[in-house]
């Protein structure tokens, strides 16, 4: 197989038939050796019926139906782990990234790189999407210690020693192109033009973004529970320049009179920070557990067209 094409499918039935066409068509004027891999993601939209449809066509569709809700990442993955592809393309099925562009994420990977990112020039969502994921990687940058792209999309194609390299990575919470980057194989960006959804809204609202970020920065970095060490540490220097200044002015100003409202402060407020301490800990653990437990990241409900 020369190309494989994963595209995780939650919603957007309406879109499934002409990501098809377009996909078969451009992929035919590559190679006569590739697949598309259509992974139901537990679509609300009933989309598995359209895949299987599409699969009874074409035997170079292979559809893969989970047996609920795993998430965007992990559905992903069911398709990178099913691939056989020397190169394989990863995009959304919205239609927002445009398969036309595969051929030149292709040639770009032919000048030498093992990975090519699309990065959209222009992206069409709305504009508190934009700043949201801005700001998430401003803010995971800062926790990785790495400068990230928020332009850049799952829109991608790699070669199958980085996707053989991704899926050895088993973590629970997914990031697909902060995984890839970290991989640090030879890689390029390439600008490519950002359609508007074919339909609806995307699933993804502000709470799950936030969730997912929160996910993300907790699994990878633990940069938070050292920013925490150095606060404590500071906070223990001011106490301590605290005590000796009411030392000194104890001596120095013996009749002044002592209220309680300063102390009941400081007790607020280093009991809300022990409790925040607490709690970032907890996360930490809770993700261990979570880890520890070996579940798979997906199950396989059919596999269609199955190899």
């Amino acid at each position: 197989m020369d190309i494989s094409v994963v595209v995780p499918v939650y919603g957007c039935r309406a879109a499934l038939k002409e990501l098809y066409e377009r996909l078969t068509k451009v992929l035919k004027e590559m190679t006569d050796k590739y697949e598309i891999i259509l992974v139901n993601d537990n679509c609300p939209q009933k989309s598995i019926e359209v895949i299987q449809e599409i699969c009874e066509k074409d035997k170079k569709v292979v559809g893969i139906e989970l047996s609920r809700n795993f998430g965007q990442m992990k559905a992903i993955l069911a398709g990178l782990d099913y691939s056989t592809g020397k190169w394989v393309v990863v995009m959304d099925c919205d239609l927002q990234d445009r398969p036309e562009e595969i051929p030149n994420l292709y040639k770009k990977a032919q000048e030498g790189y093992d990975v090519v990112f699309a990065r959209r020039k222009k992206r069409k969502d709305s504009l508190l999407k934009v700043l949201v994921s801005k700001t998430f990687y401003k803010i995971y940058s800062w926790a990785a210690d790495v400068k990230y792209d928020a332009s850049l999309c799952n829109f991608s194609i790699s070669n199958r020693t980085v996707i053989d390299s991704y899926c050895k990575m088993r973590e629970e919470h997914r990031a697909y192109v902060m995984y890839i980057q970290w991989l640090g194989f030879k890689q390029a960006t390439l600008d490519v033009e950002h359609n508007e959804r074919y339909e609806g809204k995307s699933s993804y609202n502000f709470k799950k973004r936030m969730k997912m970020a929160s996910d993300i920065i907790f699994s990878q970095s633990d940069k938070l529970l050292k920013f925490i060490v150095k606060c404590g540490f500071t906070v223990t220097f001011l106490s301590l320049i605290a005590v000796i200044y009411i030392i000194v002015r104890h001596f120095v100003y013996p009749n002044t009179p002592q209220g309680w409202t300063s102390l009941i402060s400081i007790i607020c407020f280093m009991s809300g920070i022990i409790i925040s301490v607490i709690g970032v800990v907890g996360i930490y653990v809770g993700n261990i557990f979570t880890q520890i437990k070996e579940r798979p990241l997906y199950i396989a409900r059919k596999i269609y067209n199955k190899k």
